[in-house]
């Protein structure tokens, strides 16, 4: 694919990235802009769509046992993930090209700096998501099902911040939607379990893009974006410590719909305590004055699921 003609924007990095980021340092020139849209220089919104699929694995492997299978469906959301991202990104930067034009934090973005044509986009997209859906091909029927229902939820998303207060539940619902699936990857079917945590992850959502969105919360007032950052005001910690506590609550019932072993069941809720602690940091740290301290606090949610994930696994097999 070709980008516009070179330009000091389409040359620098954009605002946001890591500065040590992978596609910066590693990737060819030429592909830089599309690994930018889609961004792959920002990992953590991939972890954040990865984990809840982690999560639904886990808790099938609770509720059923585990098979050679599972190291597959792990894999197959890990890719899917990254391009399902990629796509999601893409679609969220065509339909924003104008008011990220407007923000400092997002001018830099590879449409609004010229980097990408609105059309180059549009077809980066529809390469993303065709190789998303062949790995979806893999997972089976119920799965398939829920994989195409979601595409729903991604394509409302950009356009929740125009109309409601509450667009983090909209990226909550599209974000989280992986427990599910991967859940039905096991099993084929559906359970309170998973919808369990497919909930908790939401409330998860609310918490750490509440966060997130702090870092434009004077800008999106300047253009009437709306967001739970801007709602919540003031009284964001008291809410955030609400979302939390729910998510905590929820993703342990989820361990007990699932586990018919009391041994995984103990296993499982010590993972959820580790993530009831890890939010209680963040909540420690959170000041909705210093914009890179809420970078760095959303972006250690990676952390905080990992700690769920990893503790599902292994209750999972124990």
């Amino acid at each position: 694919m070709q980008t516009e003609g070179p330009t000091p924007e389409a040359e620098s990095t954009v605002s946001d990235a890591p500065p040590d980021n992978w596609v910066d340092r590693h990737a060819p020139p030429d592909w830089r802009p599309w690994l930018r849209l889609s961004r792959a220089d920002r990992p953590i919104g991939t972890w954040l769509l990865l984990l809840p699929c982690w999560w639904g694995i886990g808790l099938a492997m609770i509720a059923d046992h585990p098979t050679w299978n599972d190291l597959w469906i792990a894999v197959a959301c890990g890719a899917g993930a990254v391009l399902m991202r990629g796509a999601g990104c893409t679609w969220n930067d065509i339909t924003d090209r104008d008011i990220d034009d407007k923000v400092a934090r997002t001018r830099s973005r590879p449409i609004p700096s010229g980097q990408v044509t609105v059309t180059g986009a549009a077809i980066w997209m529809v390469a993303q998501s065709l190789a998303g859906f062949a790995l979806l091909l893999t997972l089976g029927g119920a799965a398939i099902f829920l994989g195409i229902a979601s595409l729903g939820l991604v394509a409302i998303y950009p356009f929740a911040k125009r109309f409601t207060w509450w667009p983090q539940v909209f990226l909550g619902l599209a974000f989280n939607w992986g427990a599910l699936l991967a859940w039905a990857a096991h099993t084929g079917n559906l359970a309170p379990a998973p919808v369990l945590a497919y909930l908790a992850g939401i409330a998860w959502t609310i918490f750490y893009d509440t966060i997130y969105a702090h870092q434009d919360a004077e800008d999106d007032a300047l253009i009437g974006v709306k967001s739970t950052a801007r709602l919540f005001g003031r009284d964001t910690p008291r809410w955030l410590a609400g979302f939390g506590a729910v998510s905590v609550l929820l993703l342990a019932l989820a361990v007990l719909a699932a586990g018919p072993s009391w041994s995984a069941v103990v296993v499982a809720l010590v993972g959820v305590a580790g993530f009831a602690a890890h939010l209680a940091w963040q909540l420690r740290q959170f000041d909705m004055k210093d914009s890179a301290g809420c970078l760095r606090l959303f972006r250690a949610n990676r952390d905080a699921g990992l700690i769920v994930a990893f503790f599902l696994a292994l209750a999972g097999i124990v």
